[in-house]
């Protein structure tokens, strides 16, 4: 078991027997699992299972709370399950010694017993909570409340995981009418303190109480248009001071009562809208989309405020480790003179470059942080450094300079692009700071999507409208649409829509989701449009300064001219280019690293991974993909078209067997030809190849202009035609007359396929010089007997052809389960069937009683209320379809030992299901061909975890 999932058990279990079992096997994972020559690493895992052990909550009442500061903490980074990402990095900053200002954390398991207690806080938190602040005053010289000396503080959220932008946060929290005058004169800056209430009230309002935050924004805008002012910076204390009077106003006319005075409500209302804030609609949809569990919950991290709006020796700015584009080793991040941390990510005004080499080279004429304030700089970087060494990842960061002293507010994984991300593992190996495996497992198999899907052809002509950041690379072309609610909704439409807006919020997290790529007005390279179009996969344009957006109006205008919804754009997220129309597109190249990453997951994994193809073109492309042979060649896919489908409706409408065979005679060429190519394509690669599958009604005609055409083309009556309609018309085909019901019904139809794959097969390898062993798969069987009869025909044929050609071919006969009652009888089956491969689309619909076609319209239901956790026919079910394939597997290895097992379904290119595939012993997995890295990754991550979970 890893450590994360040993650390999750511990957090959850309720017994104190199990948790002591899980303390001591934690302890010997540690001995073993800790890098070799890494001691400090074993140390510090060590001293953290040893603070968990003895701090377990039901079983020693351990605390709520957890302080960090003052060079000290209770806490470290492997505590995040109890303390979230956020306050188990802020504890391990200050245990290095670095620069964090002192705070305390609220535990996950506060949050949990917060939601299982009718949203009420737990016996003893106040208490806590109190200590702590006193601790936090104490570090700072000021106390909470004080008129004199008041402590302000941060109140932020912290999950296991990164969530950026996802959950609440509130600055400035403890101001007043009387501790902003405090404030006033203990800084000296009566306009920074109402800066800074005004700021609270704002954020307070809008996360605490309720209130939409364009009432304030638009009260500020009003009151610099009377004024004649264009900036913020432009407003003095006093206008401050009266606009802090207007948003009391507001809040006192929207929700009937005054702003809150009492600092201390002020911060359990903060406290309680964290906790709260995991529910919202933005969170749900993200835990979602990054299969985050909802029991998780999150900590709240309280925190003394550092200001970096306090003058121009002051900033805020986030900074990345190494570029998070590119993946390039050089310090890369944005910076705001005067501002607090929410104006850069807010997109509210355009930052500043933090080093020299990142402003010239993008040509940006305002001073880098490098230049402004040389000292901070400098320990950021030796900072970044000490801390990308520490957590031996790239990492995000972000901090505030106060009157020219450095803050570090929050260090994290950062997110990264694919090409980066492909790039740090291979950079960090070569630097010695993690190992080869480590680096396979650094990457997410979702990820590699990025990097095999096509470009903008930089010879096309393209009518640029205006340029922004390449905030995150790829292109994507579609519908302009101004809303994510519409995106959406266009989305499961099928259509491929940009979605456009002045700025993103976390509200648009779905939208975002739904389009195939994000264009902002505003923002910068770590923007929330930016990070979450990274993590997400997304082409991204943010800060497009000459693009104007009207929500009302439906259209926006750029570079001269006005694009209205539905018009078709593109945009490069690689290059920041807005472009009128739809630009054409090349493969990309994948480069050294992608191959380095490739070869070694080759040699960790132990799963094959083949491809689903039926075309020379996807089979071509699989190949170079690195598929190992195609696992499923849907043969119904080579008749629906031209002279085929009419051989097809031939014999369907043939009056006898005579006549079925004098049509399938003229398909036979048709079909060896096809098996020709794949098999010389995949020279010495195995080939499975699915005999007629899909019900015949299929592949005739059905409105009546079409009849009548086919009619005509068959020279057939019309009426006879509509009459053997009629006769194939199903309630239900998909439990119908199909798959090796049809065989039984139709042997010739068997008989022509097997006949054309053996011929297929006895040319390739005459050609080729390479082996050709040919899988035939039946599919859709239930029954012994039908497998029986219908093998029986295939050995059959391929005893003619073997006397015909004078060549013996090797060749295979299995199926394909996909009917519940195949995988609790695979004992029988097994007996005549040399390989199943389970196909899961099927298997899922059989066993859940769904359609994959109409679920659509309902699973999403389920999952919101946490019935399921994933749509079962994107992730396998491994609790029920599961249980089916495990049981097959079983039981026809234990009829045959040699068994050949397989995956064919779409679930052969998720890594959920692959690692599922791992667990059950499959030989191989096959999926689509530009999910065949993926899937190479993700078998080769399975394999290493396997391999850990048994040492």
């Amino acid at each position: 078991m890893s450590l994360q999932s040993l650390t999750s058990f511990f957090a959850s279990a309720l017994e104190l027997q199990s948790r002591w079992l899980a303390f001591h096997a934690r302890l010997l994972e540690t001995m073993t699992s800790a890098s070799p020559g890494n001691p400090r690493q074993k140390t510090q895992m060590m001293d953290t299972i040893t603070t968990e052990g003895q701090d377990n909550p039901q079983a020693t009442g351990r605390k709520h709370v957890y302080r960090f500061g003052a060079g000290a903490a209770d806490g470290g980074a492997g505590m995040r399950n109890l303390l979230g990402g956020k306050g188990a990095n802020l504890a391990e900053m200050a245990s290095l010694g670095l620069p964090v200002p002192p705070g305390f954390t609220v535990t996950t398991d506060v949050c949990t017993a917060y939601f299982a207690n009718d949203h009420q806080f737990p016996a003893g938190l106040k208490e806590e909570v109190e200590k702590a602040l006193n601790f936090i005053g104490e570090a700072v010289g000021a106390r909470f409340g004080d008129n004199q000396n008041p402590l302000l503080v941060s109140v932020r959220s912290g999950a296991r995981v990164s969530m950026p932008g996802m959950m609440d946060t509130v600055l400035n929290l403890g101001l007043n009418d009387e501790t902003v005058e405090g404030l006033a004169r203990r800084s000296d800056d009566r306009r920074f303190a109402f800066d800074s209430y005004r700021r609270f009230i704002q954020m307070y309002s809008d996360v605490v109480l309720g209130l939409d935050h364009h009432l304030f924004e638009q009260a500020l805008e009003q009151y610099k248009n009377l004024n004649a002012m264009e900036l913020d910076t432009e407003l003095s204390a006093e206008d401050w001071a009266q606009l802090v009077e207007r948003y009391k106003q507001i809040v006192q006319d929207k929700l009937g009562k005054p702003f809150p005075q009492d600092i201390h409500e002020q911060l359990w209302g903060a406290i309680g809208a964290v906790f709260e804030s995991w529910h919202t609609a933005r969170a749900v949809t993200y835990r979602r989309l990054h299969n985050i569990p909802e029991d998780w919950g999150t900590a709240v991290n309280v925190q003394a405020m550092v200001f970096g709006n306090t003058g121009d020796r002051s900033a805020t700015g986030v900074a990345f480790t190494r570029n998070p584009s590119t993946g390039e080793n050089a310090l890369y991040g944005e910076f705001l003179v005067n501002a607090q941390g929410e104006d850069v990510v807010a997109g509210i005004r355009t930052p500043q470059y933090i080093s020299e080499a990142a402003r010239q080279a993008a040509g940006d004429d305002r001073p880098s942080l490098e230049t402004v304030m040389p000292e901070a700089f400098a320990e950021l970087r030796d900072i970044c450094l000490k801390l990308e060494r520490n957590y031996r990842d790239m990492q995000d960061i972000e901090f505030t300079i106060q009157d020219g002293k450095l803050w570090m507010l929050q260090t994290r994984a950062g997110k990264r692009t694919t090409k980066a991300a492909l790039k740090i593992a291979t950079d960090l190996t070569a630097e010695g700071l993690i190992t080869k495996e480590e680096g396979l497992l650094r990457i997410d198999p979702e990820q590699l999507d990025q990097l095999l899907h096509p470009m903008l052809d930089p010879n096309a002509k393209k009518e640029v409208l205006t340029t922004g950041l390449p905030a995150s690379p790829g292109a994507a072309t579609g519908e302009l649409v101004f809303t994510p609610d519409e995106a959406e909704t266009l989305r499961n439409l099928g259509k491929s829509v940009i979605l456009a807006r002045i700025e993103t919020s976390p509200e648009d997290i779905h939208g975002m989701h739904a389009a195939a790529g994000i264009l902002t007005a505003r923002g910068g390279m770590t923007s929330h449009a930016a990070v979450v179009a990274r993590g997400m996969g997304r082409p991204c344009v943010s800060g497009a300064k000459d693009l104007s957006i009207d929500y009302e109006g439906h259209k926006m205008t750029a570079g001269g001219r006005t694009l209205h919804r539905g018009d078709v754009i593109t945009i490069d997220g690689s290059t920041g280019e807005v472009i009128a129309g739809e630009v054409p597109t090349l493969q990309p190249e994948l480069g050294a690293d992608f191959q380095q990453l490739m070869d070694h997951a080759d040699e960790v994994r132990r799963m094959k991974v083949r491809a689903n193809a039926e075309t020379p073109r996807d089979a071509k492309q699989a190949r170079e993909f690195g598929a190992e042979g195609i696992g499923l060649c849907r043969t119904e896919h080579m008749f629906f078209e031209g002279e085929r489908t009419t051989a097809m409706r031939e014999m369907i409408v043939a009056d006898d067997e005579s006549g079925r065979r004098v049509a399938l005679a003229k398909i036979l060429p048709m079909q060896r030809q096809d098996f020709l190519e794949l098999f010389e394509i995949m020279a010495g690669l195995p080939l499975t190849i699915r005999l007629l599958d899909p019900p015949l009604h299929e592949f005739l005609p059905h409105e009546d202009s079409d009849i009548r055409e086919t009619a005509q083309r068959l020279g057939v009556d019309e009426a006879k035609l509509r009459t053997r309609l009629a006769q194939l018309k199903e309630f239900n085909p998909m439990l119908g007359h199909r798959g090796c019901r049809l065989a039984i019904s139709y042997p010739e139809i068997p008989e022509m396929q097997a006949r054309a794959i053996f011929e297929a097969a006895t040319e390739a390898g005459q050609r080729t010089g390479a082996p050709v062993v040919p899988e035939v798969m039946v599919p859709l069987v239930g029954l012994a007997g039908e497998f029986n009869e219908i093998k029986a025909r295939i050995d059959a044929t391929a005893e003619e052809v073997a006397r015909e050609t004078g060549v013996k071919l090797e060749y295979q006969v299995g199926t394909m389960i996909e009917i519940p009652r195949a995988a609790l009888r695979a004992k029988e089956i097994a007996k005549s069937a040399e390989f199943f491969s389970f196909g899961t689309n099927d298997l899922t619909q059989m066993t859940y009683g769904l359609s994959r076609d109409d679920s659509g319209s309902f699973l999403g239901d389920y999952m919101s209320r946490g019935i399921i956790t994933n749509d079962p026919f994107v992730t396998l079910d491994a609790d029920g379809v599961g249980e089916l394939v495990q049981i097959a597997s079983e039981r026809g290895r234990a009829t045959r030992t040699d068994l050949k097992l397989g995956i064919c379904g779409e679930h052969g290119g998720d890594p959920a299901s692959i690692a599922f595939c791992e667990s059950v012993g499959l030989d191989y997995v096959s999926c689509s061909p530009y999910r065949v890295p993926v899937a190479r990754l993700a078998a080769a991550q399975a394999a290493l975890r396997a391999r850990q979970t048994k040492s």
